[in-house]
């Protein structure tokens, strides 16, 4: 069989078996960000280019390489969503929220798109979970969202992983730490990339995050943004820290984190991993003060952060993490004719409205042919109806693990009766 088309590069299918495991993992993120005060945004698949091109930066990766931008029929520039930040900071200043009452805290699980080489752990089209907070400037905001993140991957088992944190400080502070990097890979010219190069003048910070192995090389000896910190800045960053010593939370200091998107502002901050190759980086977020500004609304300080669920999912794996087994069917009600078939159809109705896992034979197979597709979809218990079942209005339950067999009747008492038997059903 020749199949018309395939899914694009670069994308997967999610199927029955494993979307278990994702809906395992959503349930712990969605409690996680509601425990701590956070409320659901969902935004469009698609924005205003320029949304992405003033949020996210026109000197990132993101925007000059990755973006999926197209022209509408109304010719209006139009791109699928890279990530989360950016839509849910237009949300909040479209839908005036920045005048309400203030810290307004969101979370988001959304799928972004992104043009680049498909790998293990990178994908075109990906999932993203993240957290956004608006109105606070405060040291401990920035701790609380980092604690967010850290009692997700407690919660989901997950070991080994790394804090990195760092502080990029504003655009005061920067501004002198941006002259000296200018200075300092000046004397590379001839060796960085063609990206680095037109990174240069414009902003040399994003140098410092460059995959290629020469740049790489070239930064090591680079001046360290922590010597060049306001006081403010510095303070922050020692607020920062002490907030995470009380929680308990480790961290590594990392001058060279920088993040890979321009909205940065002084706390940045990476979770990674040793265990999943070159896609180290399970979660990344930081401070981003100026973005709401940036975008049309009022100054106001933000801050959140955002993790792939893929990855996330990788990792679990790798580290051989138990997922929560999903519900399977309670009772497999075979038939034999016609008349049984229908009152079959309409039992498995009637304990489904109870909260009961109900299967019937919707194909016409025949007895052995359900009773194989009963044992495949792992019932826990069968049973059979005929016509000798419904004439005296009791049927066999047999247990399928261990073979069991109790008699019930199959009046209006059935699913009390069910319930009793199995001590798992809801009711």
């Amino acid at each position: 069989m020749e199949l018309i088309t395939r899914a694009p590069r670069g994308t997967q299918d999610i199927l029955p078996g494993e979307s278990e495991n994702w809906q395992a993992l959503e349930k712990v993120l969605r409690e996680e960000a509601t425990l701590h005060g956070f409320g659901e945004v969902r935004t469009p698949v698609f924005e205003h280019t320029e949304l992405f091109q003033r949020g996210v930066g026109d000197t990132t990766d993101v925007v000059q390489k990755e973006m999926y931008t197209f022209r509408d029929k109304g010719d209006r520039s139009i791109t699928l969503r890279p990530e989360g930040t950016a839509g849910a900071a237009r949300a909040l200043l479209e839908h005036g929220l920045y005048a309400a009452a203030l810290p307004q805290k969101f979370w988001y699980e959304t799928s972004c798109y992104r043009y680049e080489k498909a790998q293990k752990g990178r994908l075109r089209e990906f999932h993203q979970f993240g957290v956004e907070m608006y109105g606070s400037a405060d040291p401990l905001a920035d701790a609380e969202v980092i604690s967010i993140a850290d009692s997700v991957f407690k919660r989901l088992g997950i070991r080994d992983l790394t804090l990195e944190i760092n502080s990029i400080g504003c655009p005061t502070c920067r501004a002198a730490y941006t002259k000296a990097l200018q200075e300092y890979f000046s004397q590379y010219k001839d060796q960085l990339c063609e990206t680095c190069l037109s990174r240069l003048e414009r902003n040399p910070l994003r140098l410092l995050d460059c995959k290629s192995e020469t740049c790489k090389k070239n930064a090591e000896n680079a001046p360290s943004i922590l010597d060049y910190l306001c006081n403010d800045c510095k303070a922050h960053f020692e607020k920062v820290k002490a907030a995470l010593d009380t929680l308990g939370i480790a961290y590594k200091v990392n001058d060279r984190i920088v993040r890979g998107l321009d909205y940065y502002t002084r706390t940045v901050f990476e979770f990674t991993t040793n265990d999943l190759g070159s896609q180290g980086t399970v979660c990344g977020g930081g401070r981003y003060d100026g973005l709401i500004q940036e975008l049309g609304g009022p100054e106001m300080p933000a801050l959140g952060f955002g993790m792939g669920l893929e990855r996330l999912l990788l990792l679990m794996k790798a580290q051989n993490i138990e997922f929560p087994m999903p519900k399977k069917c309670d009772v497999y009600i075979g038939s034999l004719g016609d008349a049984a078939r229908l009152r079959s159809f309409t039992m498995a109705s009637t304990l489904r409205t109870c909260g009961i896992a109900a299967a019937f034979d919707d194909l016409g197979r025949g007895l052995k042919a359900q009773m194989k597709y009963a044992d495949k979809i792992g019932a826990r218990y069968s049973m059979v109806l005929g016509d000798d079942e419904i004439t005296s209005g009791k049927a066999q339950v047999k247990n399928m693990a261990t073979g069991e067999k109790t008699e019930l009747p199959l009046g209006d008492d059935f699913t009390k009766s069910f319930a009793t038997l199995d001590c798992s059903a809801v009711l």
